[in-house]
């Protein structure tokens, strides 16, 4: 059992394709929204936060996220568009991107360089 929160997200397919959606099951309001892409084989993140929360959503290859809370550490690999995890502001969040991976953010506030925490958890 993890320690941290993925959701599954509502899908619908058919021969079409799929069609995935966000409709209320994000526990914030979305403020500020960006994705990450070009990143192939690079680490990113490597921070938490004081206020903001976020979702992450792989809507292309898979990207590995170390997810540390002070109390439990565990990676996380989001390889499904139909995949969601949160990430709340006590979350330590570093992430390693496949190849032709986009990674999908939605935050709670919007950027503030004061709200970063790039000083990771101890471990004894």
């Amino acid at each position: 059992m993890s320690a941290f929160t993925l959701l599954t997200l509502k899908t619908m397919s058919d021969g079409r394709g799929a069609l995935t959606v966000m409709d209320g099951i994000l526990p914030f309001p979305v403020v500020r929204s960006f994705w990450i892409y070009g990143a192939d084989g690079y680490t990113r993140g490597g921070h938490r936060h004081h206020q903001t929360r976020q979702a992450l959503v792989a809507l292309s290859g898979s990207v590995m996220i170390l997810m540390d809370d002070g109390k439990a550490r565990e990676e996380i690999t989001l390889s499904s568009p139909d995949q969601c995890l949160l990430v709340e502001p006590r979350d330590w969040h570093q992430m390693t991107f496949g190849p032709g991976s986009i990674l999908l953010v939605f935050a709670s506030r919007g950027y503030d360089k004061d709200d970063y925490i790039d000083t990771p958890y101890e471990r004894l």
